[in-house]
């Protein structure tokens, strides 16, 4: 499973879309980050957020802040003041939002919680007002139209404008107020798909525990069972107990299990329960695809697939299911020999001649096949990786690549949300500081369970002289406890240059306005930064400035990079046909729909069996964890163009010398800079060559060749 850009952001409305994912929060409500000994403040650098109660001050202030700047762009001519002073509003509406959400998915402390929680849905009842106010519409239709605006704030008065529509600004009262209630039906049942994950993530028994491997154990509730009938229970000379374990099926603990368990009978076990839960998803999304097609059908698409995808570069699920198919046109033949070889594999481990595969197999004898290929152990290879030494070489990478240095930073007072919590400043020796990072990077008991990037702050330019610097969290789980021994295996090592490569879009970005400030982009150009450093976690030129035994301080090897590098494109097909097979799940569900509500699981069963090689399991709905449906919904195809962008970037820019100063300039200065500022396709051209994207049916697709060639697949 991918990872999420951002979960500080809905995707599910016009305005209430830009105005909630593009903008964040005004200097004015942030004590200064930068001050080495500072007064208590409050959560994030925020003055009100001194107790879980500031929130409701929080709300009030900004949305009568925000009842000012309304009054005051009812009266402005036409100018580019309008557009800055919208820019304003989201920024103070915003930074109610972000803050908000970031304290849902990670405080410890659940009146923190609760209160973040009643905050988010009273600004988000307020943006539906700034949704549907004729007076923002009139400014921002007559400022487009007087056609002076310089290019970035033109840009930002279209986008405004074409937004203010898909709220349904157009239409009637009754469908207006239709709208704002569907999108906070939306909203709400979004959380409730996510909550019900981490209220039920499904659990086995397994008796003996011995049935679980040893490296495992600690990871798992020990339980104990009396193997004697339970009338000889009564004479303690006879009482024995039978230890076991509790596994609990959330997905990093059944991932671990999946790869680790010999046991055909465990596996299939974790598999099911961790497959059909949380059963009650499949009401909320059964609502949830109501509600979403509705939306979209009131403000005149054919399906809220359609109303999703119309403003990015794909232009229409059409566009999208024709790359799809091709794709997996293109690589099913090597993904249906991969599976056979899998099979093949299974039978003579096994020494069964007619063994079936099944989906709980895969990872296990995936994981065999390349050990037995590559002799490759998981553990040695994590030895090589401690946290540590892992932050210092993103450190070392992005003082090569951009010549900023990261410093840690002390925090004041009241700011920080745990103790693990560490920050961190972005310093340019010419420039001055470029923005900053908070890391939540533990797991811990009801913290968001995925890896996302948060903004907190966007950046924007204030005059010319001052800018609004960036502040973004990231948020990952990895289960090592916190402290300079910590080890991670290759997987959470990719995941960390994921997440690093969003943030540094949102703090190298030098936009006008924070609606297009770093990530705020659109939908299928935003994961090409992050899959583009995902690169750099697998290149030995860059693993060799930080990755060292914990215990000798050696060097990882070159050639175990090598064979992890081979062995990683072993079942490159397969990957990438899940991939396919998610996104086109994706699309299916909130596509055009029949008159009578689907049966999700009969679809996505079918789906499977037509775009995979793999079997559909009877009584399993993983898609009812699926969280990319709540924060994607018809857009996760966009990580697949992602990843064709970013294969074709690697190979052009930066595989001849990734650490260069050069690569990093015409990464920063043709890419990263620009935010949302610039036409993507004229961004992609202009950074890598017209090669990159090809039109298709009035949409843009990514060309595939470099994805193919990168992965060994022609």
């Amino acid at each position: 499973m991918k990872r999420s850009l951002t979960l500080g952001r809905s995707r599910s409305s016009s305005l209430l879309l830009s105005l909630a994912r593009n903008l964040s929060s005004s200097p004015s409500v942030f004590d200064s980050p930068v001050a080495e000994s500072s007064p208590e403040t409050g959560l994030y650098g925020i003055p009100h957020l001194k107790t879980a109660k500031g929130f409701r001050r929080f709300v009030d202030e900004a949305i009568e802040r925000s009842g000012e700047l309304v009054s005051y762009v009812s009266q402005l001519p036409p100018s580019a003041e309008v557009i800055r002073t919208m820019d304003e509003i989201s920024n103070t509406v915003c930074s109610v939002i972000d803050a908000a959400e970031l304290c849902r998915q990670t405080h410890p402390n659940k009146e923190y919680v609760e209160e973040a929680t009643k905050a988010s849905m009273r600004i988000y009842d307020h943006l539906h007002f700034l949704n549907t106010n004729h007076n923002l519409y009139s400014a921002v239709v007559k400022a487009e139209q007087e056609g002076f605006l310089q290019t970035e704030a033109h840009r930002a008065a279209h986008a405004l404008r074409t937004d203010f529509e898909k709220g349904g600004v157009h239409l009637s009262a009754e469908k207006v107020d239709r709208v704002n209630q569907l999108n906070t039906e939306i909203v709400q049942l979004g959380r409730q798909f996510n909550e019900n994950i981490m209220i039920d993530p499904g659990s086995i028994d397994v008796y003996p525990g011995s049935r679980i491997p040893k490296h495992l154990h600690s990871h798992l509730e020990p339980i104990y069972r009396h193997t004697l009938p339970r009338e000889n229970l009564l004479i303690s000379a006879y009482k024995k107990k039978e230890k076991g374990f509790r596994v609990t099926t959330d997905p990093s603990t059944l991932s671990s299990i999946l790869r680790w368990t010999a046991d055909d009978e465990v596996r299939k076990r974790a598999y099911i329960k961790g497959n059909s839960s949380p059963h009650a998803n499949l009401a909320i999304l059964e609502k949830l695809i109501c509600a979403r097609d509705e939306l979209g059908q009131t403000l005149g698409c054919k399906s809220y697939s359609e109303f999703a995808i119309q403003p990015n570069m794909a232009a229409s699920p059409d566009v999208v299911m024709s790359f799809l198919i091709d794709l997996s046109m293109t690589i099913r033949p090597k993904a249906d020999e991969e599976f056979r070889s899998i099979r093949e594999f299974k039978r003579k481990m096994c020494n069964e001649k007619c063994a079936d595969l099944q989906p709980w197999d895969e990872a296990y004898f995936t994981g065999k096949m390349k050990s037995s290929a590559y002799d490759l152990d998981p553990s040695v290879i994590a030895s090589y990786f401690s946290l540590s030494h892992c932050l210092e070489g993103l450190k070392v990478l992005v003082k090569s690549l951009f010549g900023a240095t990261f410093h840690s930073m002390p925090f004041a007072p009241g700011e920080s949300w745990h103790p693990s919590v560490m920050k961190l400043s972005l310093h340019h020796p010419e420039e001055g500081d470029l923005g900053f990072l908070y890391l939540d990077l533990y797991s811990r008991k009801e913290k968001y369970p995925g890896c996302a990037h948060f903004a907190i702050r966007g950046g924007r330019r204030l005059s010319g002289t001052e800018y609004q610097l960036p502040i973004v969290a990231l948020v990952c789980n990895f289960s090592a406890s916190p402290g300079s021994s910590s080890r991670l295996n290759h997987l959470d090592v990719e995941t960390l240059f994921h997440e690093f490569g969003h943030a540094l879009h949102s703090l190298l970005s030098r936009t006008d306005y924070q609606h297009f400030s770093g990530t705020r982009v659109v939908l299928d150009l935003a994961e090409t930064p992050s899959n583009l450093f995902e690169h750099y976690a697998w290149d030995y030129r860059v693993l060799r400035t930080f990755a060292r035994h914990y215990a000798t301080g050696d060097v990882i090897p070159e050639k175990l990079v090598a064979v992890m590098n081979s062995a990683r494109n072993m079942f490159a097909a397969t990957e990438l046909q899940r991939q396919i097979f998610l996104s086109i799940t994706d699309l299916t569900l909130f596509g055009e729909q029949p008159s009578t509500p689907i049966d999700t699981i009969s679809v996505v069963a079918d789906l499977k069996r037509k775009y995979t090689s793999w079997n559909h399991v009877d009584g399993t709905h993983w898609h009812t964890r699926f969280t990319h449906l709540i924060t994607y919904g018809a857009g996760y195809y966009s990580y697949l163009y992602a990843k064709c962008f970013s294969e074709t970037i690697w190979q052009e820019i930066c595989s001849e010398d990734p650490f260069s100063m050069s690569t990093g300039t015409a990464i920063r200065t043709k890419f990263l800079q620009h935010g949302g500022a610039k036409d993507p396709v004229q961004l992609l051209q202009d950074f890598v060559g017209s090669g990159v994207v090809r039109s298709s049916n009035g949409g843009i697709v990514p060309d595939i060749s470099s994805l193919c060639k990168g992965m060994g697949l022609g």
